[in-house]
């Protein structure tokens, strides 16, 4: 078998001479021959394949390290690691964008020849967590304040201590003043006091830990801190929206293609969390700005309601209820109609225009 020279394998691979010299440093593609005097490198026809696979991956962005992982799998494998890889540059890239258009609306908003008037908006909220019908007590936390609405969902035996750790922590949030273009900002300098507190309430060698997903309200936009499975949905304009994203083994393997959505409401490891604020856990949060509008309606819920109560019938009874008293109690009432096998925590917030 004839062995390729450097040069032609790089023309036939589109990887360039110097990219095939640290690759083959790095041991990620290593050439077929060196010569031991000069040290040129020699490559086979059949390592074409693999030196192709790189140069998309690295077009991807995909890094090196993962890159040589993805290398050594077989194809089904390295297409799904491709395929969970990508899905967590698609959030990143969600994540970023929210970013980019709070920027252009801050600085649009400091602009004197783009001034505009808004009507001042305002929040009416109601909050209520129930130990529904299993368990012996309640590891929920769920709070509603004219600037603060959080929802925290314990586990392990020190789950309630921590739950309410957490949103204790962002309470002070309430009484703090915080310019408009630092609000995400605050938001995670509290998130950082929050989870100093749980981890004060969680003995150093226990397994507990909490959610935390909270809204901070300025008067026109609600920044968001979202870390585990409690969910914020969003009614507007008669339709309703899932506004976070679960941080789940099931909703891994759903953005990786590997589980359906029907599929995952019955996985065994539907509750396994992949981030949440206890020790040793993963606490990197989402962190997203939403414009307010008028007749706009928030609803932050733990996964006991959301795993037990079809999506349906809480867009019905947001859609329906006459206010957030009246939404979050028919919501828990739903939720232990269907056996409320776990604790379940609602908050309800509209927003209403002032005068």
């Amino acid at each position: 078998m004839e062995l390729l020279t450097i040069g032609a394998f790089a023309k036939a691979s589109r990887l360039s001479p110097k990219a095939l010299r640290l690759y083959d440093e790095l041991g990620l593609l290593t050439p077929a021959r060196v010569d031991p005097d000069t040290g040129y490198r020699r490559y086979a026809p059949g390592q074409l394949e693999q030196a192709r696979l790189v140069a998309w991956l690295r077009r991807l962005g995909m890094p090196l390290t993962r890159i040589r992982r993805v290398c050594a799998m077989e194809a089904g494998e390295a297409a799904g690691e491709i395929r969970a890889y990508w899905a967590r540059v698609e959030a990143d890239t969600a994540a970023r964008r929210d970013l980019a258009a709070f920027l252009v609306d801050h600085l649009t908003r400091k602009d004197p020849t783009m001034a505009r008037t808004t009507a001042p908006l305002a929040l009416r909220y109601a909050a209520l967590s129930d130990t529904g019908r299993v368990r012996a007590s309640n590891q929920d936390t769920a709070y509603a304040g004219s600037r603060l609405l959080a929802v925290a969902d314990g586990y392990g035996s020190g789950g309630a201590s921590a739950g309410a750790a957490a949103v204790d922590a962002l309470r002070l949030l309430e009484t703090e003043t915080v310019p408009a273009g630092d609000l995400l900002g605050a938001l995670e300098d509290a998130l950082g006091r929050a989870e100093q507190a749980v981890h004060g309430v969680v003995a150093p060698d226990g397994d507990a830990g909490t959610t935390l997903t909270a809204m901070l309200w300025t008067g026109s936009q609600l920044a968001l801190v979202h870390i585990g499975d409690s969910r914020v949905h969003l009614l507007r304009d008669g339709e309703l929206f899932q506004i976070t994203h679960d941080h789940t083994v099931v909703q891994s393997l759903i953005d990786e293609g590997r589980l359906t959505p029907e599929e995952a409401a019955s996985h065994p490891q539907r509750s396994l969390l992949m981030r949440a604020l206890g020790r040793g856990a993963d606490s990197t949060p989402d962190l997203r700005l939403h414009d307010a509008r008028a007749g706009d309606r928030y609803l932050l819920c733990s996964d006991g309601l959301s795993t037990v109560v079809p999506a349906g019938d809480i867009h019905r009874v947001l859609a329906e209820a006459s206010g957030p008293e009246a939404a979050v109690r028919e919501l828990v009432g739903l939720a232990n109609a269907s056996g409320g096998p776990d604790n379940v925590s609602c908050v309800v917030a509209d927003v209403v225009g002032q005068g």
